[in-house]
């Protein structure tokens, strides 16, 4: 079973920084698309950040130029780096995997919250 294993997240203030790591297992993390979602109460899950196998990143509008998602493929890992955190931020955060073909499986992390307050 594929198991994408998160940490980071935690309380932030307004304007603080954060950063969420997720580990997947080598085979897909060569191959595989990886992003993040999030989802606050009360709302659908929604894309934050993704980043191709080749490094290529797309960003949802509401994160672009205070977010970051990067890859180290040495240890197969993905980050996001967040900055400039705003309330609306809070969610629970969550990893994901995608070929973007329903041949293959999506695979997501247990989820890791978000909390930014003063």
């Amino acid at each position: 079973q594929v198991q994408l294993v998160e940490s980071g997240g935690g309380l932030a203030q307004p304007g603080g920084s954060l950063r969420l790591s997720c580990a997947a297992p080598k085979s897909i993390f060569n191959i595989y698309t990886m992003g993040w979602y999030r989802q606050a109460p009360g709302t659908q899950r929604e894309l934050v950040a993704t980043i191709t196998s080749g490094g290529t990143t797309n960003y949802a509008r509401s994160v672009k130029g205070r977010f970051n998602i990067s890859r180290d493929n040495a240890k197969n890992t993905v980050y996001l780096q967040m900055s400039s955190l705003e309330p609306e931020d809070t969610a629970v955060y969550y990893c994901n995997a995608q070929r973007g073909s329903i041949y293959y499986p999506n695979y997501w992390g247990q989820g890791t919250q978000v909390t930014v307050s003063s």
